[in-house]
């Protein structure tokens, strides 16, 4: 029996994936708990609108956080510290303070928890952190600290 399915089953397929499954897998399990529908000419034609709305939606994401990724590669964020003796900061550059930056600088907003260090940053000097934008899609972002 073909079906449309209406979520992620494991095992069987993905949402909005026309799957051949037993009849009685269909009738007892996926039909009652309404996790899929029996194909017919319209369930079909709404599966793949919805599939095509979905991948047009996931690359006009992935267009727009390429862009945000040249974008933020261009150009460098520099923060201003106090700085103790041997050239240690009073405390550290954090990920949400790189974060309120971005956002600031090139007005793009991102989570703090998107953004790694490879070494917290603690003294002078240039770093760069890594800032997850969507899913493969990582920039490059260059910071510099400087002496306040």
């Amino acid at each position: 029996m073909k079906v449309i399915l209406n979520q992620d089953v494991k095992g069987t397929g993905k949402k909005f994936q026309t799957v051949e499954v037993s009849e009685g897998f269909a009738r007892n399990f996926l039909l009652p708990k309404k996790l899929a529908i029996i194909v017919d000419n319209k369930n079909a034609n709404e599966a793949k609108n919805k599939l095509e709305s979905i991948k047009f939606k996931k690359n006009t994401e992935l267009e727009n956080a390429n862009e945000e990724k040249r974008k933020i590669e261009k150009k460098y964020i520099e923060f201003k510290h106090k700085v103790g003796e041997n050239g240690k900061l009073f405390g550290s550059v954090t990920e949400k303070e790189i974060a309120a930056e971005i956002k600031n600088i090139f007005d793009i907003k991102i989570d703090k928890k998107k953004i790694t260090l490879q070494d917290s940053i603690k003294e002078l000097g240039s770093y760069i952190a890594n800032v997850k934008l969507y899913e493969g899609v990582v920039a490059k972002v260059k910071i510099n600290v400087v002496r306040m």
